[in-house]
């Protein structure tokens, strides 16, 4: 596939995973624009990314919550096709502020697609995640389980994302693909870009790391009376940049129409739980710090497990994740000392 003409649209694109998957486009000769509106990311980001793969790619600071510049901006652009992040992620956050997540990740969702409608743009990925499980019936995690009600108005803006898309794709010209996102970890090995929270973090991979350098008094474990093998909580830790090329995969898909419907849907993880005390020892063991540490209540929202099975990605994309944990937080840790 010649890739040098297609333009790709990344909303979001200098966030946590966004900047990595601009990088892995770029490598992969995609030309990008990024749009973002630097509420939660920093400008720095695209210097970053530019000194990674040596061009810098269009940036276009834009709130998508504003209908008319999106409509301009599809009008002066010609996109071959969309990946969008750009969304509100904190769970907490979510439940004291439902209206902001509502409107930031709905409204400028619906927007979009009407922009792309209106310009003949048809291919979009979909930035989901594993919270549409909820707390699954069965582990792994396959794409068949049911979606349960969200635990977080965060959550939910998810599972409405993917309705939006699954019902625009029946009466439009639509193709989507959403990726469900376990946890994503870890930075890109040149430790030029990074996961770069503002504020105190949501995610436990950069609160661990602000502990070790000092940033943070001790590290709080939510609940270790969960039934699981050491009582803490267990996730599937992606690399970020192992999820970056999950996007390229899905990406080549839609454009060479291989898709076998118009909204499908992958897990994107390494298949593998670790508790919250696995990756505490896994980071003591790459860094050689001890991590200040205590066990506190449990959180609300949190649920006990969740691992992904990736076999239906494996197979349909021809992509699977090729970093360990190990890997994750090690390259986490040479971020937050360059930091």
């Amino acid at each position: 596939m010649n890739t040098n003409n297609k333009k790709i649209l990344v909303t979001g694109g200098l966030g946590f995973i966004g900047s990595h998957t601009v990088a892995e486009l770029q490598k992969e000769g995609f030309e990008v624009v990024i749009i973002d509106d630097l509420s939660n990311s920093k400008i720095e980001v695209l210097d970053g990314i530019s000194s990674i793969t040596k061009i810098k790619p269009e940036f276009v600071k834009l709130d998508l919550k504003n209908k008319k510049a999106v409509a301009d901006f599809f009008a002066e652009h010609s996109i071959s096709g969309v990946i969008h992040f750009a969304a509100s992620k904190a769970v907490g956050e979510s439940v004291e502020h439902p209206l902001k997540y509502y409107e930031n990740n709905i409204a400028s969702l619906v927007y979009l697609l009407e922009a792309m409608d209106k310009n003949g743009v048809s291919n979009i990925i979909f930035s989901s995640s594993c919270t549409v499980y909820g707390q699954a019936d069965i582990l792994p995690i396959t794409e068949k389980a049911p979606s349960k009600p969200a635990e977080s108005p965060y959550g939910n803006t998810k599972q409405i994302g993917e309705e939006i898309l699954k019902d625009t794709t029946k009466v439009s010209e639509l193709n989507a693909i959403a990726l469900r996102y376990f946890n994503p970890i870890g930075a890109h090995e040149s430790s030029k870009i990074g996961e770069l929270p503002i504020g105190v973090p949501q995610n436990l991979i950069p609160f661990v790391t602000q502990t070790a350098a000092g940033i943070r008094k001790e590290l709080s474990v939510f609940g270790d009376d969960y039934p699981t093998p050491d009582g803490t909580a267990v996730r599937d830790y992606i690399h970020v940049v192992d999820l970056a090329k999950a996007h390229i995969s899905a990406l080549k898909r839609l454009l060479e129409k291989k898709n076998k419907e118009k909204m499908e849907f992958f897990n994107i993880g390494t298949g593998k739980g670790s508790s919250v005390l696995d990756v505490i020892k896994a980071f003591e063991k790459v860094s050689g710090k001890k991590l200040n540490y205590k066990i506190v209540a449990r959180r609300e929202g949190d649920i006990t497990s969740a691992y992904a099975d990736t076999s239906l990605a494996n197979k349909e994309l021809g992509w699977q994740a090729e970093l360990s944990l190990e890997d994750g937080l090690d390259s986490a840790w040479k971020w937050q000392m360059k930091n």
